[in-house]
């Protein structure tokens, strides 16, 4: 009796073991997790652009001479600096350049005409008051002294007439030098030399009315650069010019620009595929900032709506649907549902009004596999707020 009391007994402990064997076997593996810490800090509400903006130049100009014919000098190359003012392109122009010329010597001309006309009318003026005077003391004859009077009057009407011709020749050299200045591309700004179409002894013609071509020379000065982006034309309506904004470019990785809003176009873009959207543009604070940088970078802007500094926050990838978190506890090594109500948000930190306290962990890895209510977690890596 006894020994069939041993065997059961054995049985019921053997049951029980492999029963616990089988359950230690099968036990839930613990999830690799990442947590943080809920720290204070602050937290901005932001609008970011919803496609890839553009860095441009604030003075861009794609130029061509405003005459045709065959390109006589051309001074620049891509990629040179130059100065407002300075000679980019010339057209062949002596013919021009001759007028202006003769333009010159009709006013040399004219001049030494005025002289004579002046000095012969100033001998009559002297000559018929001479007359004049004589006249009245019965020394001349009336018919002289009239003679005299009006060959004057003639003389003085020939001396203006010559300064009226001297003026009409300082016009035509006027007319002339315009002309001929037509035949230089100047750049209308300080800049740099991005594009230059023509070639030394090729043909340029203006383009035709309505159909535009392509510039000889294409100047930017990249001294001065913003960017151009469109926003969701939902947005659009906080936006104010003056605003703050942080600028990041595709070419400077993991560096941010101070910007401000210049300006927000009035209109709305409706193009095809696409969600309505606002151009906005923005400038950098700091003009070094810009330097080296080159129009038509792709870049990104967050305009700053609002902002709040020294509250709760944690990781915005922490927050899960319908406001909750992953709390860990360092206990059980365990993570559970808890929640939070939440303030301003943004791509990078959410504020906390309640549920949180700083200090508290919580998870940021929450779209693993396994990472449910209750499950026993291991600690991957902790990230650490900047």
């Amino acid at each position: 009796m006894q020994k069939r009391h041993r065997i059961i007994l054995l049985s019921i402990v053997s049951v029980i073991i492999i029963v616990l064997l089988l359950s230690w076997i099968k036990r839930a593996k613990p999830v690799d997790v990442i947590i943080a810490s809920v720290e204070q800090g602050e937290v901005q509400r932001t609008v970011t652009n919803t496609r890839a903006g553009t860095l441009k130049a604030c003075r861009r100009a794609g130029l061509s001479p405003s005459i045709g014919g065959q390109i006589a000098r051309l001074p620049v190359k891509e990629g040179d600096i130059v100065k407002k003012g300075q000679i980019l392109l010339e057209i062949w122009n002596e013919d021009l350049s001759a007028q202006v010329s003769l333009a010159k010597s009709e006013i040399l001309a004219s001049q030494s005409r005025i002289k004579e006309a002046c000095v012969m009318a100033k001998v009559a003026k002297s000559e018929a008051a001479r007359l004049t005077a004589l006249l009245k003391k019965g020394l001349t004859s009336a018919d002289a002294a009239e003679r005299a009077v009006g060959d004057a009057k003639s003389r003085e009407a020939a001396c203006q007439a010559a300064k009226s011709s001297a003026e009409v020749s300082r016009a035509r050299l006027a007319v002339a030098q315009a002309a001929l200045e037509r035949t230089f591309l100047r750049a209308p700004f300080d800049g740099t030399v991005a594009e230059v179409t023509g070639e030394l002894g090729e043909f340029v013609t203006p383009s035709p009315v309505g159909i535009p071509t392509p510039p000889a020379v294409d100047i930017i000065d990249t001294q001065c650069l913003y960017v151009l982006a469109p926003i969701d034309e939902v947005d659009a309506p906080e936006i104010k010019p003056g605003m703050p904004a942080r600028i990041s470019l595709d070419a400077y990785k993991k560096k941010f620009f101070n910007g401000e809003v210049r300006r927000i176009a009035p209109y709305v873009l409706d193009r095809e595929k696409q969600a309505r959207t606002v151009d906005i543009e923005v400038n950098f604070i700091k003009e070094d900032d810009n330097i080296n940088m080159l129009p038509g970078y792709s870049a990104d802007v967050e305009i700053i709506i609002d902002s709040h500094t020294n509250v709760i926050r944690i990781p915005t990838e922490a927050l899960l649907e319908g406001q909750k978190v992953f709390i860990y506890e360092k206990g059980d090594k365990t993570i559970y549902k808890k929640d939070v109500t939440t303030g301003l948000s943004n791509w990078k930190y959410t504020e906390i009004l309640e549920g949180l306290e700083q200090g508290e962990q919580i998870v940021t890895s929450i779209d693993r596999d396994g990472v449910v209510d209750g499950a026993a977690v291991k600690i991957e890596e902790k990230s650490k707020s900047k």
